[in-house]
């Protein structure tokens, strides 16, 4: 993948991959019969390691869950950030045209991955008495990482965005029944 995320899919050759693999073009043609079946099969290696990392972020007691929220939302989606050559936009056209539905599936099992978190913490009392669902807040937060994965050219100001939407989403939970204070007039 670290190929593919240098050149982007169309500049990506099967040459550079067997040579950043350590193996032959040919010894590469005999496991995979062409690019889009080797961009499928290191895509779904990625994902797959990106989601047990995700989860295993998730699966910490010796963290708050903002910190968990925002590991988490860092393995499973910044990865990549700041690391992708110039040439490399046409990734994520390539992801959806040729593995659209692993893509789906994996990005499901990670919002179930939140909504698991977030339903097992003080935030399920919170979205229960807001009339929401911990999938409501899995998703909207899963949206945002995404979002922010767009539009960061660092990793660090990735995390950064991170950071802020996990505190966000944890608020409630810092918030000991202390009457709100309105300014209306």
């Amino acid at each position: 993948m670290g190929v593919f995320a240098r050149y982007g899919f169309r500049k990506t050759s099967m040459d550079e991959v067997a040579r950043a693999a350590g193996v032959s073009r040919q010894g590469l043609y005999l496991q995979f019969a062409n690019k889009e079946e080797l961009f499928r099969e290191a895509l779904v290696h990625t994902l797959n390691s990106q989601l047990h990392a995700g989860m295993a972020a998730l699966w910490r007691t010796d963290e708050s869950l903002e910190a968990r929220l925002t590991a988490a939302c860092e393995a499973w989606s910044g990865r990549f950030v700041g690391s992708l050559g110039a040439d490399a936009a046409d990734l994520m056209c390539a992801s959806t045209s040729l593995a659209g539905e692993t893509l789906s599936h994996y990005e499901a099992r990670f919002e179930q991955a939140l909504t698991h978190a977030i339903a097992h913490s003080g935030l399920a009392a919170f979205c229960a008495s807001e009339g929401l669902r911990p999938a409501d807040l899995a998703r909207t937060l899963h949206a945002t990482a995404r979002g922010l994965k767009q539009r960061s050219a660092t990793r660090e100001e990735f995390v950064t965005g991170v950071k802020v939407a996990a505190r966000m989403f944890c608020t409630p939970l810092r918030q000991h029944d202390e009457p709100v204070q309105r300014h209306d007039k």
